[in-house]
């Protein structure tokens, strides 16, 4: 007698460490499913912005904000080192223009009547007391000067830049000085022939910056291109461990339901008359059930015989734990709790019925 109590004692033990092996198993593969739609939400992300991106004619900006988001991208490193190579040509290409755009401010700061406009206004001395209140930015030719030739950060980038200042110490004067006034007169003529000289020089400028934007331009798809062959791989690769994972979930699956007692007649007809308790959304979840392991079976038919008893004991044990928690899941009259705790195998057996199911009403709901 001591010895079938120890065997006993030993087959339950041995059973609740199985079950606690398949628990652990069980969160493991929560865990891990969960790092996985992490990942699927980064390459949907990804795809989507890329897709928004090609439908944007600027995509430089956007492009910008997202370099933070690509820096595990193979051969990134290669590209910042491609980009600040080519940012350094691209500047000794403009600091070129600069010089040669020094020629017209030559030109016009030799001129006889570019004395006025060569140093800051003296304000105190000339008894200018409004000129801050007219003028919001000062600007002369020495201090044009002055920045072009800074080295310390504050220098010009661009020779738009130059020409914008350039502009700016004339437009101050005519805003200031009356219209009569020879400081407005030399203002006006200089500005005249400097927008002259500089519709000639324009083009070299405009050239520069068309062939600035197309390296831009190229880089940013080549860029493109590597994020997507690595979101590519990522997208195999991820592909490939939830189907490991779907597979090591449907082993679990099946092992418990060897272990699962065989249900009863009594078992499949509340799993039939529960399915009739279900709204069309888990109607539909249910008969997809069905479906997963029996390929013949019509589950988007609009009027279904459902035949209980053909069906798997894998299969039937999914229904019922389906059926169980989609009820408990609603708000439930007394009806419904009853087939609740039948499907559960909570009551008592009731006379045995045809535990075939004819389904139609709710799957029409479903189809409209």
């Amino acid at each position: 007698m001591d010895v079938e109590i120890d065997g006993i004692e030993n087959n339950e033990d041995n059973n609740a460490e199985k079950s606690d092996d398949i628990g652990h198993q069980v969160d493991d593969l929560f865990t891990k499913v969960d790092k996985l739609e992490q990942r699927v939400n980064e390459i949907e992300h990804f795809y989507l912005t890329s897709s928004k991106k090609q439908s944007n004619t600027s995509q430089k900006s956007s492009f910008m904000k997202d370099k933070e988001k690509v820096k595990h991208i193979p051969g990134y490193k290669k590209y910042q080192q491609e980009a600040a190579r080519r940012e350094a040509i691209a500047a000794k290409r403009m600091q070129d223009i600069m010089r040669q755009f020094g020629s017209i401010l030559r030109q016009i700061t030799q001129h006889k009547w570019a004395w006025p406009f060569m140093q800051p206004v003296d304000v105190e001395g000339l008894g200018l007391r409004d000129y801050y209140e007219v003028i919001d930015r000062p600007m002369d030719f020495s201090t044009i000067k002055n920045q072009m030739e800074a080295k310390d950060g504050t220098e010009y980038k661009h020779v738009r830049d130059i020409c914008s200042d350039v502009r700016l110490v004339f437009e101050n004067a005519l805003k200031y000085n009356d219209d009569k006034s020879d400081v407005h007169m030399m203002a006006k003529t200089l500005l005249e022939k400097f927008e002259e000289k500089w519709l000639q020089f324009l083009p070299r400028v405009t050239e520069e910056e068309k062939r600035r934007e197309d390296e831009e331009a190229e880089a940013q798809l080549s860029m493109q291109r590597a994020q997507e062959t690595a979101h590519a791989k990522l997208a195999r690769d991820l592909s490939n461990e939830l189907y490991e994972a779907d597979m090591h979930l449907e082993e679990l699956r099946e092992t418990i339901v060897k272990k699962c007692r065989k249900l009863s007649v009594e078992d499949k007809r509340n799993i039939g008359i529960a399915l009739t308790q279900l709204c069309p959304e888990d109607l539909s979840k249910a008969l997809d059930i069905v479906a997963r392991h029996n390929p013949s079976f019509q589950s988007t038919a609009v009027e279904i015989d459902l035949d209980i008893d053909a069906q798997s004991e894998s299969t039937l044990w999914r229904l019922k734990y389906f059926v169980k928690d989609a009820l408990q899941g609603h708000v439930k009259s007394d009806a419904t709790i009853e087939v609740i705790n039948k499907s559960d195998g909570l009551v008592g057996p009731t006379k045995p019925t045809d535990t075939t199911k004819t389904i139609t009403s709710k799957r029409k709901k479903t189809d409209k």
